[in-house]
C-alpha cells in the first residue's frame, strides 16, 4: 500500500475512535441494572476498539514520517490499555474469561477474525539491535559453557548444489572469454599503431576535429530539444524539481527510503538551533518574571519571599497564572503542611496507614447496590485518547499526504516539542542564578542571613539512598541483608552470565502466537445455555495470552497504567501447547526467559539462602533487562498437598512460599511476568496456588473443528472462517501431502481425545525421510497414522472432567457457580409469581 493509504487508515481509526469516545460518555457513565445489557455494551465496545487497534497498528508499522509515528504511538498504546480495561469489566460482569461474542459480531456484521488480537511489530523492531546483541551474547555464553552445540553446517539440497556449480562454471567461462577478447584487442591496437606511424595529413586532422565537434554540438542541441519537449508534455519534471523526481524513480525501495529519511531527520538538530536563536530571549524573560514576582511580593508583605523548593516545582510555581498574594499563600500553606507531616509522620505510620483499595478480583461477583447499577470504572487512558484525537484534528487531519512523498519532517512541530525541553534546561540554570540573587537581596536589603541546613539535607539524602539500595537487595527477606550484600555489588553482566551458565536463563524458541493452531468451538453457545462453565477454545487461549502476557510486556505505558497482571497459570493435559505459549510470549515481545522449573533448579541453589540468592539474581536481571518472563513448569510441585520426601522437594516448597514476596517486589514499571504451567493442577493446595497465580487459563484438548475444520450450521455459515486444521497443518509442515479429505475426516474422528502434541509426534514419526522419498509412488494412507496414534494414551473423558471440576473450585469458577445459582433462584421465583 502507498503512504496515503496508511494515512487514510489512520484518519479512519481516529474517526471511529471519536465515535467510541462519544458512545462511552453517553452509555458507560449512566448506571445500568441489567447485566445482560451491560455485557452486550462491553462486548460491542471491545470489538470496535479491536478494529481501531488493528488500523492504528498497521498505520504505525508502515508509516515513515517520524512525527506522524510519534502522534500515533500514545493513541495506539492507550487503545491497547483501554481494551484491557474493558476486558477486566467483561470478566467481572460475566464471571468468566471467555465471552460469547458471536451474536454481537453478527449484529456488527463482522467475521470471527475481528476478535483476534493483533501484535504490533514495534515490540521487536524498535529494540531489534539490542535483542540481536543480547541473543549473540547468550549464544557465546552457552557455547563456552558447553550447554549449546555449535550449529552444524546444513547439507545443501541437490538443486542448490547444481545452481552453485552452474554459477561457478559460467563465471569461469566469462573470465576465459575476457582474457581471449583482451588478447585480440591488444593485437588490433598494435596493428593500428604500426599503420599510424607515418601520421595523418593536416587536412585529414582538421576534418576529424570538425567531425567530432559538430557531432558533439548536435547531440547537445538534440538533448536540449528532447528535454524541453518532455517537460512540455509533462513526462519529466523541470530542473528545479529534479531531486523529487529521482525519488519517484526509486519508489519501489521503501525500506531504503525509510532509512534515508530517518537518517536525514536525525542530522537536523533543532534543539541546538533553538538554543542559539531563542535561548538568550528565554533566559532574559524568565529572569524578568522571577524578579518582578520578588518585587511585588516585597511590596505587599514587606519582605522578600522564600524561593520555592524544587519539590514544589521551583520557579514553575512563579510562572503559574496567579497573583503574588496567591503564590505567597500557597508557599506558606505548603511549608506548614510539610512541618505538620514531619511531626505526625510516626503516628501516621503506626495508626493511620493508608489502606490501599484493592481492585476487585476477577472471581468475585459484581454486586450492584439497590438504587444504583453497574457503572464503568475510572480509566487511565481516556484522557490520552481525547488529547490524541484533538491533536490529530489540529495538526494532521487537513494535511495533504499525497504530495508529501518524501515524508519529510515539519520544522514547526519539531520546534514546539523541543522548545519545552530547551525552556526546562534554561529554567534550571535560571533557578540557580535567581536563588543566589534572592539570597543576596535578603542579606543586603532585609538583613536576613541564610539559615543553617535543615535536617534531612545532603547527609540524610545519602543515608536514604543507602537504605533504598539495601531495600532493593533485601526486598524478599529483610533479615538477609548481610548475605545479600555481595549480590548488590555485582554487575548485571556477571549475574546474567551466571544465570545462563547455570541453565536458569535459557534461549526462547522462535515460535509466534499465530502458530498455535485451532478453531472456535461451535457448540459453546449451546453449552452456555445449559449453565456449563465456558472453557476457552484455541482462539480464546491466543486472545488471553496476548491480552495478559504480550501486550503489557511489549509496551511500557500499557504495563504501567493498564490493570496489572503479574502472574498467569496455564493449566491443561500434557501436549496441549503450554510450553509453546510461554516461548511465543518471549518471541513476540523479545523477553528474556528464566526457567525456574523444579527439575531445572534441583541441586543448583540448595537451602533457603541459596533460593533467596537465586530469586534476587532473577529479579535484578529481569528488571534491568526487561521485558522478562519467569517460567515455572510443573508448578503444582511447589504447592503439593503431600509432604516433601527429599531435599529437592523441600526446596520446591520453599520456593513456592517465596513467590508471593517475589510478586510483591514487582512494581507497575517492572515488565516482568511470572508464568506457571501444570498438567496436574488438582494435586496442589488451592489456596496458595490461586494466591500466587492471578490469571488461570485452562487449556482443553482440541475438538473436532480444530482437528479437521469442517463444520456447518445454518446460523453460523456467515461467521465461520476456519484456519487450516491440525492434521493438515502438521502434515504439510513436515513435507507430506493429503489428497483426500475423507482420509483427514477419518483421522479427525480417530484422534478424538488426543492433544496437539500427540498429533505432531505421530506425523513426525510417520513422515520419515524414507517415507517422504516414497510419497510420489506411494501416497499416504490413514492406517499409517492410525497405527502410530494407537501407541499414545489419549486424554480420557474422566481426566477432562477432573480438570473441569478443579477449575470450578478456582475463584472465577466459584463466582460462576454462585451467579448461576442466583439466576436459577430468580427464575424459580419468577415462575412461582406467574403461577
Amino acid at each position: 500500500f502507498s503512504t496515503s493509504t496508511y494515512c487514510k487508515m489512520w484518519a479512519d481509526a481516529q474517526k471511529d475512535l471519536d465515535v467510541l469516545l462519544q458512545k462511552e460518555r453517553e452509555e458507560f457513565l449512566q448506571p445500568e441494572t441489567n447485566l445482560g445489557k451491560v455485557s452486550k455494551m462491553l462486548a460491542a465496545s471491545y470489538i470496535q476498539y479491536l478494529e481501531v487497534f488493528r488500523k492504528l497498528a498497521a498505520a504505525y508499522d508502515h508509516l515513515v514520517h517520524r512525527q506522524k509515528r510519534a502522534a500515533i504511538r500514545p493513541v495506539l498504546d492507550s487503545v491497547m490499555g483501554r481494551i484491557l480495561e474493558i476486558k477486566r469489566e467483561m470478566v467481572k460482569v460475566d464471571n468468566s474469561e471467555c465471552q460469547y461474542l458471536d451474536d454481537v459480531l453478527l449484529e456488527l456484521n463482522r467475521p470471527l477474525e475481528d476478535i483476534e488480537i493483533p501484535i504490533p511489530k514495534y515490540f521487536i523492531e524498535e529494540n531489534l539491535e539490542v535483542l540481536q546483541q543480547r541473543e549473540k551474547t547468550l549464544d557465546e555464553i552457552l557455547l563456552n559453557a558447553g550447554l549449546q552445540e555449535q550449529k552444524p553446517v546444513e547439507a545443501m539440497a541437490l538443486p542448490e548444489a547444481i545452481k552453485l556449480i552452474q554459477v561457478a562454471e559460467r563465471a569461469r567461462q566469462g573470465r576465459s572469454r575476457a582474457v581471449f577478447m583482451r588478447r585480440i584487442y591488444l593485437e588490433e591496437k598494435r596493428t593500428t599503431k604500426q599503420e599510424e606511424q607515418t601520421g595523418p595529413s593536416p587536412d585529414d586532422a582538421a576534418t576529424r576535429i570538425q567531425k567530432v565537434w559538430r557531432g558533439h554540438a548536435q547531440r547537445k542541441k538534440t538533448e536540449k530539444m528532447r528535454e524541453e519537449e518532455m517537460i512540455f508534455l509533462g513526462i519529466i519534471l523541470p530542473p528545479d524539481l529534479e531531486g523529487t523526481g529521482s525519488f519517484w524513480k526509486r519508489a519501489g525501495t521503501v525500506k531504503a527510503l525509510q532509512g534515508d529519511v530517518q537518517e536525514r531527520q536525525d542530522e537536523v538538530s533543532f534543539k541546538e538551533k533553538l538554543r542559539e536563536t531563542e535561548g538568550a530571549h528565554i533566559k532574559e524573560t524568565l529572569q524578568d518574571q522571577i524578579s518582578q514576582c520578588f518585587t511585588e511580593c516585597r511590596h505587599i508583605t514587606g519582605r522578600f519571599p522564600d524561593y520555592p523548593p524544587e519539590k514544589a516545582g521551583g520557579s514553575k510555581a512563579i510562572f503559574s497564572e496567579k497573583t503574588p498574594e496567591q503564590v505567597i499563600e500557597e508557599l506558606i500553606a505548603k511549608q506548614e503542611a510539610e512541618k505538620a507531616d514531619q511531626k505526625g509522620k510516626n503516628e501516621k505510620e503506626e495508626k493511620e496507614k493508608p489502606k490501599e483499595k484493592k481492585p476487585q478480583k476477577a472471581g468475585k461477583k459484581v454486586r450492584l447496590p439497590a438504587d444504583e447499577g453497574w457503572k464503568m470504572g475510572p480509566s487511565n487512558f481516556l484522557s490520552i485518547l481525547e488529547e490524541g484525537s484533538s491533536q490529530f484534528k489540529v495538526f494532521w487531519q487537513n494535511r495533504d499526504n499525497e504530495s508529501d512523498f518524501l515524508q519529510d519532517h515539519d520544522p514547526e512541530l519539531i520546534k514546539e516539542g523541543e522548545r519545552e525541553e530547551v525552556e526546562e534546561e534554561i529554567r534550571v540554570q535560571v533557578c540557580e542564578l535567581m536563588e543566589e540573587k534572592l539570597r543576596n537581596l535578603k542579606l543586603h536589603v532585609d538583613g536576613e542571613k541564610a539559615g543553617t541546613q535543615k535536617k534531612g539535607g545532603k547527609a540524610e539524602k545519602v543515608r536514604a539512598a543507602g537504605r533504598e539500595n539495601l531495600g532493593s537487595v533485601s526486598i524478599l527477606c529483610p533479615g538477609t541483608v548481610v548475605s545479600m550484600m555481595p549480590l548488590a555489588c555485582r554487575t548485571i553482566d556477571s549475574l546474567y552470565q551466571e544465570l545462563a551458565e547455570g541453565g536458569l536463563l535459557i534461549k526462547a524458541q522462535a515460535v509466534n502466537l499465530s502458530d498455535y493452531i485451532g478453531n472456535y468451538d461451535c457448540l459453546r453457545s449451546s453449552l452456555r445455555r445449559t449453565g456449563a462453565q465456558p472453557l476457552p477454545s484455541a482462539p480464546d487461549v491466543r486472545q488471553l495470552v496476548a491480552l495478559y502476557g504480550i501486550l503489557p510486556l511489549g509496551s511500557q505505558m500499557v504495563h504501567e497504567n493498564a490493570p496489572l497482571v503479574k502472574s498467569m497459570l496455564l493449566a491443561g493435559p500434557a501436549g496441549v501447547g503450554k510450553k509453546m505459549l510461554v516461548h511465543a510470549i518471549c518471541t513476540e515481545t523479545g523477553a528474556n526467559l528464566f526457567n525456574l522449573t523444579p527439575s531445572n533448579i534441583a541441586g543448583k541453589y540448595p537451602g533457603k539462602e541459596g533460593l533467596l540468592m537465586m530469586l534476587h539474581m532473577v529479579l535484578k536481571v529481569g528488571k534491568e533487562l526487561q521485558p522478562s518472563v519467569v517460567w515455572i513448569g510443573d508448578t503444582e510441585k511447589m504447592f503439593s498437598k503431600a509432604a516433601p520426601k527429599g531435599e529437592d522437594e523441600m526446596n520446591s516448597k520453599r520456593l513456592g512460599k517465596m513467590l508471593p514476596q517475589f510478586l510483591k517486589a514487582l512494581k507497575p514499571k517492572d515488565r516482568v511476568l511470572l508464568v506457571g504451567t501444570t498438567a496436574r493442577p488438582f494435586e496442589a493446595n488451592m489456596g496458595p496456588f490461586c494466591k500466587v497465580y492471578q490469571k488461570i487459563i485452562l487449556i482443553s484438548r482440541p475438538d473436532y473443528t480444530s482437528r479437521f475444520g469442517k463444520y456447518f450450521q445454518p446460523s453460523w455459515w456467515l461467521l465461520l472462517l476456519f484456519k487450516i486444521p491440525l492434521w493438515k497443518h502438521f502434515i504439510l509442515q513436515n513435507g507430506g501431502a493429503f489428497s483426500s479429505l475423507e482420509n483427514l475426516s477419518c483421522l479427525a474422528q480417530l484422534s478424538d481425545g488426543f492433544t496437539q502434541g500427540h498429533i505432531l509426534d505421530v506425523v513426525q514419526t510417520v513422515l520419515s525421510e524414507l517415507r517422504l522419498l516414497q510419497m510420489p509412488r506411494k501416497p499416504l494412507k490413514t492406517v499409517e497414522f492410525a497405527t502410530s496414534l494407537a501407541r499414545h494414551i489419549p486424554v480420557y473423558k474422566e481426566e477432562q472432567e477432573t480438570f473441569e471440576a478443579w477449575y470450578a473450585k478456582t475463584p472465577l469458577g466459584r463466582a460462576w457457580s454462585t451467579a448461576l445459582a442466583e439466576r436459577e433462584a430468580e427464575d424459580g421465583k419468577a415462575k412461582k409469581g406467574k403461577k
